[in-house]
């Protein structure tokens, strides 16, 4: 700390007042005390903290000893200031006011001499807003950490589907045309190691006329998402094989996702030894996410346990041959926007919607889909994600909308407008009929004329939301 250099000079020929308000102005509350630690005066530096603590019983701290108006466990900081203070090394403690409703308020005191008298002054500074930043950043860090727990778990859980898909599989960077991953069965059917093969041009594992065949179907796939199967002849062996492909994006770069339909084989590789339709199966049905996979008509081929656990059924011949429709959505509607996407796309991500349980339960998800298959004999694979509990980082302020617009245009298609909008009105309200009341101090025939209604409009709408002591009819007036 460093102090004026002339004080006596500047400040000499201050009166009490002023130096009251200069206190007062620099310190949220102030406190004046005796040689033996007892409150002589009290002063406040906003109108809200000294309702907070003034208002509720603490405004007879005067004549009162300063350790006796903080919590039993801040007893000893306050003590301690005082033994800093007669060290000569006085420095600020934090301590926590108590409050009637069980809450406290944490104030940083700091503590100088007054004169030649033995009087002290207790300069303190509200924590409030420090502690308001300290909590939401505990919550944003917490965020965070759920958030790099998903991800750990989606890359743990691709890392499991490409190791043992029994499928050669290849994802390749559209832009640069080089593989970024390799499953062991592509890896062993182009005669390379699966490590070797990162960052190798596609076109090397190929013979000279199928990798001039490479940049043409590249390019459409970029350009529109979707090609052709491309027939290709592999270097080793001079073995046939279709590419087919799927596009997705990551990290601002196309990406294809492509598996290798060998012509001519009647059996794939095995995988460390073990069948890989086995493995497969046994990811497909512990996977945590629903997944189903349906023909072009949109009717139930295979599902998990996920998904039976999610449509509360019993065992997977109850969902087999029906429409996927029976549980998704809105009949009618969401199963016919996705149906018309992947069709014309061949991939959905994140469509937001409900699954109906055949018990009566009802759940928000999100859907992510892929068309599988030949053109002309498309299935459909989903992967239907319970978001239930999923929870928002900040919290909202107990007189905020209870949706944003954002939120609200998510559940055009699940719910009707005719809901929305009600939903909405009656939000906006009641608050506004709460702001009326709360202006006019609960004066019923001053809030019903701000609002513009009459005084018995206004007594059915406050019951109707439950608002104010209605046992007098005629309230405050």
């Amino acid at each position: 700390m460093k102090n004026f250099k002339a004080p006596r000079k500047a400040l000499d020929g201050l009166d009490p007042s002023a130096v009251a308000s200069l206190v007062t102005a620099a310190a949220d509350i102030a406190l004046v005390l005796d040689r033996r630690g007892v409150v002589r005066d009290i002063a406040f530096g906003s109108d809200e903290l000294a309702a907070l603590l003034g208002g509720v019983g603490h405004a007879d701290w005067v004549g009162r000893p300063f350790t006796a108006l903080v919590t039993v466990d801040s007893r000893p900081k306050i003590e301690m200031l005082f033994t800093d203070l007669d060290a000569g090394d006085p420095r600020a403690r934090q301590a926590n006011h108590p409050l009637p409703d069980g809450s406290t308020v944490a104030v940083s005191w700091s503590l100088r001499r007054l004169g030649e008298e033995g009087m002290l002054l207790a300069q303190g500074r509200d924590l409030r807003s420090i502690a308001a930043l300290q909590q939401r950043l505990v919550e944003a860090e917490q965020s965070l950490e759920r958030d790099y727990t998903k991800l750990r778990l989606a890359e743990a859980r691709y890392r499991l589907l490409l190791q043992s898909s029994a499928e050669p599989t290849l994802v390749v960077d559209l832009g640069t045309q080089r593989i970024i991953d390799a499953n062991p069965v592509a890896a062993q059917l182009l005669g390379e190691d699966a490590k070797r093969l990162i960052g190798k041009a596609l076109a090397e594992s190929l013979d000279a006329a199928s990798g001039r065949q490479l940049p043409e179907w590249f390019g459409a796939l970029r350009a529109a998402g979707r090609a052709e199967p491309l027939r290709v002849r592999l270097v080793t062996g001079r073995r046939s094989c279709r590419l087919q492909a799927a596009v997705f994006r990551q990290d601002n770069a196309s990406h294809a996702l492509l598996r290798l339909d060998v012509s001519g084989e009647t059996a794939t590789p095995a995988v460390n030894g073990q069948a890989p339709p086995g493995r497969f199966m046994e990811v497909f049905q512990r996977l945590p996410d629903a997944l189903v996979v349906c023909d072009g008509e949109g009717r139930i081929l295979a599902v998990n346990r996920s998904f039976l656990d999610l449509a509360q059924l019993a065992s997977e011949e109850q969902a087999r041959n029906e429409p996927l429709e029976r549980w998704l959505g809105r009949p009618g509607v969401d199963m016919g926007v996705l149906s018309a996407n992947l069709r014309q796309g061949g991939e959905v991500r994140l469509f937001a919607t409900t699954l109906r349980g055949e018990l009566g339960s009802s759940v928000e998800v999100e859907i992510s889909a892929t068309r599988i298959g030949e053109a002309d004999s498309p299935a459909f694979a989903y992967a239907i994600r319970n978001v239930e509990r999923r929870r928002a980082v900040e919290p909202r302020d107990a007189r905020a909308l209870p949706r944003s617009v954002e939120q609200l245009t998510e559940l055009v298609g699940r719910v009707s407008l005719k809901e929305l909008v009600r939903e909405t009105t009656d939000v906006i309200e009641r608050l506004c009929i709460e702001a009326a009341l709360e202006l006019t101090r609960d004066n019923r025939a001053s809030a019903a004329e701000m609002l513009g209604l009459s005084r018995q409009s206004l007594y059915v709408k406050l019951r109707r939301y439950g608002l104010g002591d209605l046992g007098g009819e005629d309230g405050r007036s």
